[in-house]
């Protein structure tokens, strides 16, 4: 397939943070024996309402109640299986892109040792708080006040391997709290090299904190070439919606933050109005970061039904050489006692004029994804994985 026929192609990946769809084979050893995020959640709710899911396939991957198989679906279907080491949202939009992890990142159970604290306080200028597993909200609540009597950051970890730095706006400044992260960035190496540092800024009094929408996360660099890294080399355009620049640290695509899933929504919408050509990665939330690590249920049900009604208008804005790909980087079932990312195979929807209707099988690897994406825009592919595009095409 040569780029001469490829040059007004677009490709859309569009990331449901945190929507797994069932066991993987190799779940048990992750502690996730039982997760199955939109499976557990439908159940749990008595059933859920995405009808227009249900229409691209939905109910053909997994059983889903209130989303019945579909014997005439308007798009392609199948699942992905997780190969790389870990479960965390870098690994898993690696592994799209087209690079696996042999070992996890590093996890920090009992907190981060105290050399590496004292050479963050150092260096930052302030003194370090918390250093525990917690809940981001429960964390701030619990010392808070003790920031804005000491201007200590509050830094904590989670299952995840992730080093938060979290600070009030009124207390510490925004661009200080960036800076302090990009600091611990730096000096998380080997083998303290944990998958992201992140800023958590907050605002509010005693009792009403809240986490403001200027997170900003700080991924390790990617250590070999990625589906973006290939797109770029090429000449085609690429652009982000969400914190998927974070999670490639700022390789090969730079992206629109946004503030929940409804602006991401607005967001790819001005990317398919906007652009003639090229790539979009998209990563909505809400799902994960508002409700999974929470296990509110409800709120989960509402975020999928509200991007459910939010999908038509995604399909309308597709041209006659647009493919939209829609599946998610790991699980994060809110029904179980974990608040942390489950290890899942994940949904895999497909939608565009070209796509040949039905299943395209159950994917051995996230990786069949970028490979996809890199044969539909004529590229030889060098990353792991095997494109599926021959049998989601129409001939």
């Amino acid at each position: 397939m040569s780029n001469a026929h490829t040059s007004d192609r677009r490709a859309l990946i569009l990331i449901l943070d945190g929507v797994g769809c069932g066991r993987a084979p190799d779940t048990p050893a992750y502690g996730d024996d039982g997760s199955d995020t939109i499976g557990n959640v439908a159940r749990a709710v008595g059933g859920l309402l995405l009808p227009n899911l249900g229409a691209l396939g939905l109910g053909n991957l997994a059983e889903i109640l209130g989303v019945a198989p579909n014997s005439s679906p308007t798009g392609a279907w199948g699942t992905m299986l997780p190969q790389s080491s870990g479960k965390d949202s870098t690994t898993g939009h690696w592994e799209i892109a087209g690079l696996h992890l042999a070992q996890p990142f590093p996890t920090f159970p009992n907190g981060f040792p105290p050399e590496v604290l004292d050479r963050f306080s150092k260096a930052t200028g302030r003194g370090v708080l918390a250093n525990s597993v917690a809940s981001g909200t429960a964390v701030i609540d619990e010392f808070a006040e003790r920031q804005r009597e000491t201007g200590s950051w509050i830094v904590y970890t989670s299952a995840d391997s992730v080093f938060q730095v979290a600070a009030h706006e009124g207390w510490i400044p925004l661009e200080e709290l960036y800076s302090a992260c990009q600091v611990a960035r730096e000096q998380l190496v080997v083998p303290h090299d944990v998958s992201r540092v992140i800023a958590r800024p907050f605002e509010g009094t005693p009792g009403a904190y809240k986490r403001t929408a200027n997170r900003r996360d700080y991924s390790i660099q990617p250590p070999g070439q990625t589906l973006l890294d290939q797109l770029v080399q090429a000449g085609i355009p690429t652009a982000g919606v969400g914190k998927v620049d974070d999670l490639f640290a700022g390789r090969s695509i730079t992206s629109q933050h946004t503030d929940g899933n409804a602006h991401g929504v607005a967001e790819i919408l001005r990317w398919l109005q906007s652009e003639n050509r090229g790539f979009c990665f998209a990563n909505l939330v809400d799902f994960d970061q508002l409700f999974g690590h929470r296990n509110d249920v409800v709120g989960f049900q509402g975020a999928l039904e509200a991007f459910d009604r939010d999908l038509p208008s995604i399909l309308s804005a597709l041209k006659e050489n647009d493919l939209l790909f829609i599946t998610a980087d790991h699980g994060n079932d809110p029904t179980t006692p974990s608040t942390d990312h489950a290890r899942e195979r994940v949904p895999l929807l497909v939608a565009g004029a070209a796509v040949r209707c039905g299943s395209v099988g159950a994917r051995a690897t996230f990786s069949d994804l970028g490979a996809t994406v890199a044969e539909w825009f004529g590229l030889a592919w060098r990353g792991a994985g095997t494109s599926f595009l021959p049998t989601l095409i129409r001939a």
